[in-house]
């Protein structure tokens, strides 16, 4: 079983103030088969500081023992090398036999770090457009080195770096 990359995006909402925009755009994208949620963690905390905690992925049960089995062994293999790939298969599996990589004590974490009248939420999302390059790239025998997420304000900096390099390199 092959996965996309996945990236782990938090957001937050001041006021708890909803227009009805983010969850119709976010079906739309799994629809079209861009992206799916392995886990959704919701912590709301209204103005008394009364916390409401809510949970969701896409993921069938089945699904979600293989995402935890393959990155438990990749986990493993990064701590241990070779021998910690079976512990670490088995340990993915059974974090993920609820369904969720967030736990009791990440919705509690997060709770503590929301302020009062505010949402937030951690979203494990899977890029599912980018599966058929990677596996392309596996099946050229490569292999991926660096997968980073850039900011707009990063390029724009990078350019203007290569800008200024230019106009120096091309002056008298």
């Amino acid at each position: 079983m092959s996965f996309g990359p996945v990236q782990m995006l938090v957001v937050a909402f001041d006021g708890n103030k909803f227009r009805g925009e983010i969850l119709p755009e976010l079906e739309r994208l799994k629809n079209e088969g861009v992206v799916r949620i392995l886990d959704l963690m919701i912590v709301r905390k209204d103005s008394n500081g009364t916390v409401l905690h809510m949970a969701a992925s896409d993921l069938g049960w089945e699904e979600a023992v293989k995402f935890g089995e393959a990155m438990g062994a990749l986990a493993g293999f990064a701590a241990e090398g070779l021998a910690g790939v079976e512990s670490g298969a088995m340990t993915g599996m059974a974090d993920l036999m609820d369904g969720h990589l967030f736990n009791e004590e990440d919705a509690f974490r997060l709770e503590q770090l929301v302020p009062n009248d505010t949402t937030a939420a951690v979203a494990l999302i899977e890029h599912l457009w980018a599966r058929p390059l990677l596996d392309a790239v596996a099946r050229a025998q490569g292999f991926e080195m660096v997968n980073e997420w850039v900011e707009p304000t990063q390029v724009m900096a990078a350019g203007g770096t290569f800008a200024v390099k230019q106009v120096h390199k091309d002056a008298p």
